[in-house]
């Protein structure tokens, strides 16, 4: 017999060499560069550019949950058109709306038209995030991905070192627009370089459908939760007719999006993924990795800045330890778990660090020593290096080879909402501490207004506009106030990520510590082929069924085989 033969020769094909495995990475690599870099390098210039375009704490903060909340809604549904559609191809298109969107961003006039294309620009970032984890599994194994987890902690540190580093430089030297701007020529290279070495196999086409329905209602869900969230206790009160129609929305969306997603023929998110014990606490721990992520990215810059009274490139800097944290743990993490194959104690680890970096956060003062302030950075960087990527990993490692686009870009969908609506609460509790701290040193705030002599009236007026202040141009008498208001704020807000941390640990210890295959998707699904070309027609039905390829809902064609088999 002949026929097992193709699939054997698929999968024989479907092992690629290191040299070619680094060639296809390159244009993957470039790409996540380039969404990395356009959103680090406005990173430590957000305080001047809300200062600019006169907008407030709230309008801060919606500049990145704007870009967290798309980014939330659209991965899972780049990972379900990842199962359907070219996948290549998709992330090109990724590469273009995230930075077209960027590029838009750079010619705001008001924090609204900034917000609204840093959610358009969420959107790409998504497929970005979503189709490398996807495209990664397509071309290597989970236990030889962690000896390329060092290439992705490499451009990680690059990017989030350098954007930062950049972007205050750029900000200082020719104004913050072209922070905006300079993505665009890595992002035309990183298009062409995608389309000379990034190979995929294809596979066969199959007719598709999509869950506008179920899209339609996850955005719903998740948009009336954020924003609530995020005006509660400031533009209505908590308990309010408000916020009885945003949670009940909120509520109603979710059940119906459940509702949906049973019935759909190809759901947007498949709930069958949460009989698999390892999608679920992955999914939990998660949540916590995206809250340490973000809100140490939005808030370390802003502390930096309004805390300390440091420049964007001085604040830029002063971020270095925590992402030496983050490129130490990812690199070295991702070399351990290749050569001993083992992943359970490296999460654990990571998921003690994030915990001791969230607590150790909440402690700081305006005149913390800066060395136990990089020390408590450096464990935050830490434990998200230790858990991120790796939590995809073991995901990947169990979910059928026909789900691994949905598996994967369903706990970065979480660890996005997650990080979204982390940072939409620790905002909101900055904002509402700053403005009881404003009221209680008042005092303070007047009796340093006196010693500016004339100036006193203009100083007065800037701080009443309500926008956020720029603290490193106050005079020195009315710093100090600012710098410890904006300290104690932050520092507070940091406290909010500690519970999500302690949930997160509590969910790795419960992980299944399942060894990592040495197969990738290709030469799973390959090999799949070759098991049913070997066994009856009823066999094959049922092997095919088990693993997802096609529904029980299809009864006539086994029976239509079985008759002609009569």
């Amino acid at each position: 017999m002949t026929a097992p033969a193709a699939p054997a020769e698929q999968a024989a094909s479907a092992q690629m060499s290191r040299r070619r495995v680094l060639e296809a990475l390159s244009g993957l690599l470039l790409g996540m560069f380039v969404s990395m870099l356009a959103s680090t390098v406005v990173s430590t210039s957000l305080p001047v550019i809300i200062h600019d375009l006169e907008g407030d704490q709230s309008s801060f903060t919606w500049v990145v949950t704007a870009t967290l909340l798309t980014t939330a809604i659209s991965t899972p549904i780049w990972g379900k058109l990842a199962d359907l559609f070219n996948r290549k191809l998709l992330f090109q298109i990724a590469i273009a709306i995230f930075v077209l969107a960027t590029a838009a961003a750079g010619f705001s006039q008001d924090p609204s038209m900034l917000i609204a294309f840093r959610a358009v620009q969420g959107l790409g970032a998504g497929g970005l995030a979503a189709l490398s984890q996807v495209i990664m599994a397509d071309i290597i194994s989970p236990r030889e991905r962690g000896r390329y987890m060092g290439l992705f902690g490499a451009v990680m540190a690059v990017a989030t070192v350098g954007g930062p580093l950049l972007g205050g430089v750029i900000t200082d030297a020719l104004g913050w627009r072209w922070n905006f701007f300079v993505a665009l020529p890595f992002a035309i290279a990183a298009l062409i370089i995608v389309q000379r070495t990034l190979h995929l196999s294809v596979r066969a086409k199959r007719k598709v459908s999509i869950d506008y329905l179920g899209i339609v209602l996850l955005s719903v869900a998740v948009s009336l939760l954020l924003i609530w969230v995020t005006l509660a206790g400031d533009s209505f009160e908590w308990m309010s007719v408000e916020t009885l129609l945003m949670v009940g929305g909120a509520l109603v969306a979710t059940v119906l999006f459940i509702v949906v997603e049973f019935r759909s023929k190809e759901p947007l998110v498949p709930l069958t993924l949460f009989r698999n014990r390892t999608f679920t606490l992955a999914v939990i721990a998660s949540i916590a990795t995206g809250i340490a992520m973000f809100g140490a990215s939005v808030y370390l810059s802003q502390y930096m800045q309004l805390a300390r009274g440091a420049t964007p490139t001085e604040a830029g800097l002063m971020t270095i330890p925590m992402i030496g944290g983050l490129l130490v743990a990812s690199m070295g993490v991702g070399a351990l778990i290749t050569r001993f194959g083992r992943w359970k104690p490296y999460l654990l680890v990571g998921g003690v660090f994030l915990i001791a970096g969230s607590f150790l956060l909440s402690t700081i003062h305006y005149d913390t020593n800066f060395a136990l302030v990089s020390l408590y950075m450096f464990l935050l960087g830490a434990g998200v290096g230790m858990t991120m990527q790796n939590l995809v990993l073991v995901v990947q490692n169990t979910s059928k080879p026909t789900e691994i686009g949905v598996a994967s870009s369903g706990v970065t969908f979480f660890r996005s909402l997650g990080g979204t609506i982390g940072v939409s609460i620790m905002g909101a509790a900055l904002s509402s501490r700053v403005t009881e701290l404003v009221a209680d040193r008042k005092d303070d705030i007047a009796a340093a207004l006196a010693t500016l002599g004339d100036q006193a009236q203009t100083w007065a007026a800037q701080l009443q506009t309500g926008t956020l202040p720029q603290v490193s141009a106050m005079p020195e008498a009315l710093r100090v106030v600012f710098e410890d208001i904006y300290a104690n704020g932050i520092s507070h807000s940091f406290l909010i990520a500690v519970p999500f941390a302690v949930l997160s640990l509590i969910a790795i210890v419960f992980l299944p510590n399942k060894p990592l295959t040495t197969m990738t998707t290709s030469e799973r699904i390959a090999a799949s082929e070759a098991d049913l070309a070997t066994v009856s027609v009823p066999e094959a039905m049922e092997t095919l069924t088990a693993t997802g390829a096609v529904r029980t809902a299809a009864p006539d064609a086994a029976d239509d085989a079985s008759d002609a088999r009569r």
